[in-house]
């Protein structure tokens, strides 16, 4: 009986020890991927900037390191100047961009390269509360340049309208500004947000709130507003923005310093193959044409 209980107690200290060892030398099964072999070089992507861009990016980047379990890509936000910025000075292998590059970025940084994977358009939203009908760009405009402050002057409830919008290193408003305002100034008192998600989140808790965001932020906890084209009411939808009825809209850019090589490439293949574009629909996107 001593015999039979030392066997078992010594069988059970040898398979810990084997566990213990298997995970030293690096031998387990890596999540996503086959197995990793001892010393395997970890390959790394840092993708930065726009945030329109930044739940595509995230999702491809998970989706690809499932499947690949020798790279690590980490994605982060901070608008498209920053993403710029970054790949320009070499802190980032792909800037995020959700508009085009600016004459000083590419006289500064003249080696940038700029490729499209999806495209987007830039919903006017609402409270879901606020019951105001369809408006005109040049509608849109005044009510950021502040000559309406009450959405009852729009056909709406007697509620005073608070502008939101995003801070100076956003490219979605670089984009508004010179599509909507045509490069003319903000209303003062804009309330200046970070992020496509805090204009959404300030909207959705302001009922006189005003906003815009890209397409992929747009469900039930706002509203937005259909915009007039020449006299019909055209709601900014995947369908419209592909049709070109939908007016504000614009493409989505990944930045590299140069042609994209190695894992940047392989990454932004997969971003314009079948699994990358499945996953920009899914996130309320526009595909590539």
């Amino acid at each position: 009986m001593a015999d039979s209980r030392n066997r078992i107690l010594s069988a059970t200290v040898l398979a810990v020890i084997l566990a213990a060892a298997l995970v030293v030398c690096g031998c387990t099964q890596p999540e996503g991927g086959g197995p990793r072999a001892h010393g395997q070089k970890i390959e790394s992507l840092t993708i930065t900037g726009s945030t329109t861009v930044l739940p595509v990016a995230q999702a491809a980047a998970d989706s690809y390191m499932n499947t690949h379990g020798d790279v690590d890509i980490r994605v982060s936000g901070g608008g498209s100047s920053v993403g710029i910025q970054s790949v320009g000075e070499g802190t980032a292998g792909i800037g995020m961009s959700s508009r085009d590059l600016k004459p000083e970025e590419k006289t500064r940084y003249p080696d940038l390269v700029a490729t499209a994977i999806g495209n987007d358009g830039i919903a006017v939203i609402v409270h879901p509360g606020n019951p105001v009908g369809p408006l005109s760009l040049d509608q849109v405009k005044g009510v950021y340049q502040g000559a309406f402050t009450n959405w009852k002057e729009l056909g709406g409830p007697d509620l005073a309208i608070v502008v939101v919008g995003r801070d100076s290193a956003s490219g979605t408003r670089e984009f508004f500004h010179e599509k909507v305002m045509q490069k003319e100034d903000f209303v003062p008192t804009q309330l200046e947000k970070n992020s496509n998600g805090a204009v959404k989140q300030t909207v959705m808790q302001t009922p006189g709130a005003i906003g815009y965001v890209g397409l992929g932020y747009v469900d039930g906890a706002i509203r937005a507003i259909p915009i007039m084209v020449s006299g019909t009411p055209v709601e900014p939808t995947v369908e419209n923005i592909l049709s070109g009825k939908y007016p504000i809209a614009r493409p989505l850019l990944m930045i590299t310093k140069g042609e994209a090589s190695g894992l940047a490439k392989d990454y932004l293949a997969f971003l314009a193959g079948p699994s990358g574009q499945a996953i920009l629909i899914e996130e309320g996107f526009v595909p590539l044409a």
